[in-house]
């Protein structure tokens, strides 16, 4: 839909998650199972932003919560700490703080403001 791009053009890169449905193109495995649609994000961290045009397409991640804990973690020197011998790379991209996105779900069409953030919802009530 053009104005849900437009919307999405005109507040990325930024702090936010987009949430669509999904179509037959996305696969299984980066939807949410029972809804059918996917999160999508385009940070405003230039770190991102290169490692993304290296690889020439999507990258699929998610919020790092240890097993045993509720939180999450966002400490780089505390992440390598504890997972430089359980992963191949730990990139440090220096503290980026623990504010969550501002999650915008368009997958009914107009956009409703999930969950309120670091990004300002304005543009898009």
């Amino acid at each position: 839909d053009n104005g849900a791009f437009r919307l999405l053009k005109n507040n990325t890169p930024g702090p936010y998650t987009f949430i669509f449905k999904g179509t037959k193109e996305v696969p299984r495995r980066l939807m949410n199972a029972k809804r059918k649609t996917i999160g999508i994000r385009v940070p405003n961290n230039q770190i991102a932003l290169d490692l993304l045009e290296a690889l020439g397409e999507p990258l699929m991640s998610t919020s790092l919560i240890l097993p045993g804990s509720d939180v999450t973690e966002s400490d780089p020197e505390d992440i390598r700490d504890k997972l430089e011998h359980a992963v191949d790379v730990i990139l440090n991209g220096g503290y980026l703080g623990e504010q969550p996105t501002t999650v915008i779900d368009f997958s009914e069409g107009e956009p409703e403001v999930v969950r309120i953030g670091s990004g300002d919802p304005s543009p898009f009530e």
